[in-house]
């Protein structure tokens, strides 16, 4: 081998050991260089913690934020469940409150209730009283042929009742012909004509689609066209009945003109009677305005009330008087004319015209006889039993107790006690309220030596509305000058002052007086004051004042235009006056300055009223039914 070949292979053996140095050597630093970086770490971190303890109160800050925020969230649930228990407090209050109310009402009820059945109670005495008063007088020949008149009078209202409930059924009968028939005559109004074919037969197809989706938005129209039907001919069956009724007592009141036997005149005034009760319920079923009907239901009222007063005289054995037979007479008159119209109107009203009055429109047939009827046919007579304007309640609230203050219980007591000091009253008690056209008062129950009393006070003011006592009046040992005094004395004492007494009448041993209000010689008829005294004992056993109550306020009605002489001169020649003052009437919900003229015609007691302003003739009444009561002028 030559030196170059074995130079050369040496040094290729030594750079390949130089080569392996320079890998381990690179090997080495390799794997020292991490380990040198490793403080390097340890200082970041460090220099980190130092870093985050820098913002140490920033976060303080946050924390107490967020505690801030939980803090309020907290104090506002809790003023919400505050604010939820006092709404619950609340709603608990006023349940109780309404609880409270309710017993309150049904107590208030339960005292009505005793206090109705007590009033009921009081009268079922005074008609055993009147009884006995009827029997202690009468012979044994008279109670038998009463007996027997009684009888007789039952079974006659048996058979009237009968023969109301015959009319009654052929009323309806009658109804349900006419109806049928006419159900029958529009059923052939609908009917199709033939000719048509198939084009109608197919017109008709078409719309079978039209009215299946037209059923359901005019459902609700049929239902209620159905049922203002059903209405309709109830209210026309009504009409029958009355028609009916009025029928009857047409022939029962042309009878009773002509009657002369005490048990004909019986059978025939219990058959007006009990008719005149059925046509006035039947009246308030019509479906038309009461402004309408107040005329006829107040003389139908009116005309069962005098038959009754009639059968109850003519039962004891009395005859008619002149008086009686004349309002026999205008009745007979006035139901004659309702008879025509209520004739004509069964002929003419059909369901259309029923349906048009249920609607309240005027052009009805039903509203134009009823208006006739208003406004032209019936009038009321003008009748006085117990004294004129006696019932002259009109007002709704008491003006002269406005500025008054209301009394509690305790008081109404103490004050009832003062009022009947007279009457050794020896317990007072309170039983409840009662409201009477809208003026509250206490009941109040009073016990004495007679008896138990009864007494009526006003809420507000604690002034005497009403009084009544259930003693018994057999004998007569005061005269009637005598008990004028005496309820006058009564009336100062309760403060009803300037009180004039304005009408007088007795009933057995009861005397019946009324005051009205007296100013600058005026006679204030609205405040009327009814007092009852009993002339055994000479004492007040009764009151009633719910019209001065309501009206007495003072007033300034001005002068009279005309003289008494020159208001005379409107009357009648043929009225003999016998008396005449100023008076201040109720006339149409107004109070009228008027002279009041008190005269005699034909054995009549009339009252005639004159306007003091204009000299018409605005009011007229005549005395019916009893001589016994008359006017102190």
């Amino acid at each position: 081998m030559s030196k170059k070949e074995i130079s050369s292979g040496a040094e290729k053996a030594e750079e390949l050991t130089r080569k392996n140095v320079k890998n381990s050597e690179s090997k080495k630093q390799s794997s020292a260089k991490p380990a040198e970086k490793k403080p390097v770490k340890k200082t970041a971190k460090k220099s980190a913690v130092k870093s985050d303890k820098k913002p140490a109160k920033v976060k303080k800050i946050k924390k107490a934020k967020k505690e801030k925020k939980l803090s309020e969230k907290k104090l506002l649930k809790k003023q919400q469940r505050e604010q939820k228990k006092l709404e619950a407090a609340k709603i608990r209050a006023e349940k109780k409150q309404a609880r409270l109310e309710k017993r309150l009402a049904h107590k208030q009820k339960v005292l009505s209730i005793i206090a109705a059945q007590k009033e009921k109670a009081a009268a079922r005495r005074e008609k055993r009283r009147e009884r006995r008063d009827m029997l202690k007088h009468e012979s044994k020949e008279a109670r038998i042929q009463r007996k027997a008149e009684e009888r007789e009078a039952k079974i006659e209202a048996k058979v009237a009742k009968r023969k109301a409930a015959a009319a009654e059924r052929e009323a309806k009968r009658e109804h349900r012909l006419k109806v049928r028939a006419e159900k029958r005559a529009n059923k052939k109004e609908r009917q199709h004509t033939p000719g048509f074919g198939g084009w109608l037969a197919a017109v008709i197809s078409l719309g079978v689609t039209t009215l299946a989706l037209g059923t359901m938005l005019t459902l609700g129209w049929l239902n209620m066209n159905g049922m203002q039907a059903d209405m309709a001919g109830i209210h026309t069956q009504s009409v029958y009945e009355l028609n009916s009724i009025v029928d009857n007592l047409d022939t029962n009141l042309s009878k009773a003109r002509v009657s002369n036997s005490a048990n004909e005149q019986v059978r025939l005034l219990s058959d007006i009677a009990i008719e005149s009760e059925m046509a006035e319920t039947i009246i308030e079923r019509l479906p038309v305005d009461n402004r309408l009907t107040e005329s006829m239901t107040s003389f139908v009222n009116k005309m069962g009330d005098s038959a009754q007063s009639m059968l109850y005289a003519v039962a004891r054995g009395d005859e008619l008087t002149e008086s009686q037979k004349a309002t026999i007479e205008y009745m007979y008159e006035m139901n004659l004319e309702m008879k025509q119209v209520l004739n004509d109107l069964c002929s003419n009203c059909s369901e259309k015209d029923m349906i048009k009055a249920m609607k309240g429109k005027q052009d009805s047939l039903m509203y134009t006889s009823f208006g006739d009827l208003e406004n032209n046919t019936v009038e009321t007579p003008k009748e006085i039993h117990d004294g004129p304007f006696s019932d002259s309640v009109k007002k709704v609230s008491a003006k002269n107790l406005e500025n008054l203050e209301e009394i509690n219980a305790t008081q109404a007591e103490e004050l009832a006690g003062k009022y009947f000091e007279s009457y050794k009253v020896s317990e007072v008690r309170c039983t409840g309220e009662a409201v009477a056209n809208q003026l509250t008062c206490y009941n109040v129950t009073l016990k004495t030596p007679d008896g138990e009393m009864m007494a009526q006070l006003s809420k507000q003011g604690g002034k005497v509305v009403m009084f009544d006592s259930y003693k018994d009046c057999n004998d007569k040992n005061f005269s009637v000058e005598r008990c004028v005094d005496i309820a006058q004395d009564f009336l100062n004492g309760l403060g009803y002052a300037g009180m004039k007494p304005v009408w007088t009448s007795e009933n057995g041993t009861t005397c019946n007086l009324n005051f009205a209000y007296e100013q600058d010689g005026v006679i204030y008829y609205p405040d009327i004051i009814k007092v009852k005294v009993c002339e055994e004992r000479g004492i007040v056993t009764g009151m009633e004042g719910i019209s001065y109550v309501l009206n007495h306020t003072q007033r300034t009605n001005g002068k009279a235009a005309i003289s008494k002489a020159e208001a005379q001169k409107k009357l009648s020649t043929n009225v003999k006056v016998e008396g005449a003052r100023l008076a201040v009437i109720p006339l149409d919900d107004k109070e009228v300055l008027t002279y009041e003229f008190y005269g005699n015609y034909d054995g009549h007691d009339y009252y005639i009223y004159v306007d003091a302003k204009t000299g018409n003739e605005v009011e007229m009444f005549t005395v019916i039914g009893t001589a016994q009561g008359k006017a102190l002028l």
